[in-house]
């Protein structure tokens, strides 16, 4: 199989999970498409040296992590708006995001966070990632992660998300 062989079948089979993943990252469908195509793009270009190391997809993942906390830190003096003027396309596989029973429920929830600690609870817990692979993808420490999801729980609890918590746990 060729190189661009591999990569076209990578693409075709991991992106409506990596979709799902920037959705849950960012919190809307456009910046969720943008995470996607960008780390995709940025694949492409370390594609040979990525598949040597057997992790595509942790190093699209590690892209687009890094990719929205540099938009977020970017566009943090912007006020998004509620109403959004298109319709969105509904997915089906994103109800596997419903945690509680509300989906809206969990993303206002983890909206609250700051950056890192919504990245660490949806690679923790959407994911189902380890700490260590968690702490690979970010670039920090285990314990580092481990401090991010507890201050991220106690937030959540503490802003009274105690049934969101409680389901995360």
């Amino acid at each position: 199989m060729t190189e661009e062989q591999a990569f076209a079948d990578f693409v075709r089979h991991r992106t409506a999970a990596l979709y799902r993943y920037g959705y849950i990252l960012s919190g809307n469908h456009h910046d969720a498409d943008d995470l996607v195509q960008d780390a995709l793009i940025r694949l492409r270009g370390h594609w040979a040296r990525v598949v040597r190391r057997d992790d595509p997809t942790g190093y699209v993942r590690t892209t687009m992590t890094r990719l929205h906390v540099s938009a977020w830190r970017r566009r943090r003096r912007e006020w998004l708006t509620a109403s959004v003027p298109d319709a969105a396309v509904p997915d089906p596989d994103l109800a596997k995001v419903d945690i509680t029973g509300n989906a809206e429920q969990v993303w206002s929830a983890l909206a609250t966070l700051p950056p890192r600690q919504r990245a660490v609870l949806v690679l923790r817990f959407y994911e189902r990632l380890t700490d260590q692979e968690i702490a690979t993808t970010l670039g920090v420490s285990s314990a580092t992660i481990r401090s991010q999801a507890k201050r991220g729980l106690d937030k959540l609890r503490a802003a009274k998300f105690s049934d969101l918590s409680e389901a995360l746990r």
